[in-house]
């Protein structure tokens, strides 16, 4: 017995070691606070720890691990193993999913945003584009379409969108700026400011964002019926930490990020549920702009940015016409499923 005591404990020893070494902590990086927008990112984490037992960690950050525009970069250098950004923070090092922000596609839903996000994120050369920087795509951050709310007399006419200073990145902003409007690209944890600076008249948000980054609270009016579009906000995660997960940790992870989704859609209708309580709590105006206005809007902005898209697209060498149908098929295909 004396002799096997050595044998027995270096086993356990090993043991302990091979425990060790199978545990797998990850960091997230996002910005601003904990709110809708984020909810399935934590519920991704929450589900893979379970799975895992606990083997598997992911650890959300809000602003602690990176600058919310420069996430992909962090992504590429493995700073950290998993983030969430925004196409339009950065169109030149992401522009395949730039076609998700053209104004006007038509999305109407969460689901539908879903849908048409996830079947862009597996084109070939989509993944082939996040791949320079080490990224592999992971889930979509669904959000509404945008509206904006802004100060002084409320605007329901496009003429009177001319000279106005408006928050709005990407297809957005381009959208504005077709109008007459004079977009800005300040990042979403500066909106408050500008708008309360005045650097900014209006910002463009989706309503949690509004909520969370404390537009509202400025507002005097808000435009319940532009939906001129909205911003692409995947969660991805670095390439090299994906391969390196064991294959059961890596199946816990792709299996958790539909049930993240249902989450995350559960809890944004429950938000959307709220607004009008909202809005009412803080006097704040619905505008409703005219169909004839709206319809002027897609006219103006729709179709000339998108051809404009799709020709700057194809010279870069991306599949850019079939990207676009590939939205609207999925887009088709969803609405008929249902």
């Amino acid at each position: 017995m004396t002799r096997r005591m050595p044998i027995l404990v270096a086993a356990a020893l090993s043991a302990g070691l091979v425990t060790e070494a199978m545990a797998v902590e990850w960091n997230a990086s996002l910005w601003g606070s904990r709110r809708a927008f984020t909810e399935h990112v934590e519920k991704l984490a929450e589900l893979v720890a379970e799975k895992s037992g606990g083997e598997f960690t992911i650890n959300v950050s809000y602003g602690g691990l990176s600058k919310n525009t420069e996430n992909l970069d962090g992504i590429s250098i493995g700073a950290f193993e998993m983030a969430q950004f925004c196409a339009g923070y950065h169109r030149d090092k992401n522009p395949s999913i730039t076609v998700l922000e053209l104004p006007f596609l038509g999305v109407s839903t969460l689901e539908e945003e879903v849908a048409v996000s996830h079947a862009v994120y597996a084109h070939p050369a989509v993944a082939a584009d996040l791949g320079r920087w080490n990224a592999k795509l992971l889930m979509t951050s669904p959000m509404p379409q945008y509206n904006i709310v802004g100060t002084g007399e409320p605007r329901d006419e496009l003429a009177e969108f001319d000279g106005m200073r408006v928050r709005a990145t990407g297809g957005l902003g381009q959208a504005f700026s077709a109008v007459g409007a004079v977009p800005t690209s300040v990042t979403a944890t500066e909106a408050y400011q500008a708008m309360e600076s005045g650097v900014v008249d209006t910002v463009s948000f989706a309503q949690h964002a509004h909520l969370s980054f404390r537009t509202i609270d400025e507002a005097d009016w808000w435009t319940e019926n532009l939906n001129p579009g909205t911003v692409n906000c995947p969660v991805v995660v670095n390439t090299d930490a994906y391969a390196a997960l064991s294959d059961e940790h890596r199946a816990i992870l792709d299996e958790s990020v539909p049930e993240a989704i249902d989450y995350y859609l559960e809890n944004y209708g429950a938000l959307l549920d709220r607004w009008e309580e909202v809005l009412a709590e803080k006097g704040v105006e619905k505008v409703t702009i005219s169909e004839d206005q709206l319809a002027e809007f897609r006219k103006i902005a729709a179709d000339p940015i998108r051809e404009t898209w799709i020709a700057d697209m194809s010279a870069q060498g991306l599949p850019a016409q079939e990207l676009y149908d590939l939205v609207m098929d999925t887009l088709e295909q969803t609405r008929a499923g249902n």
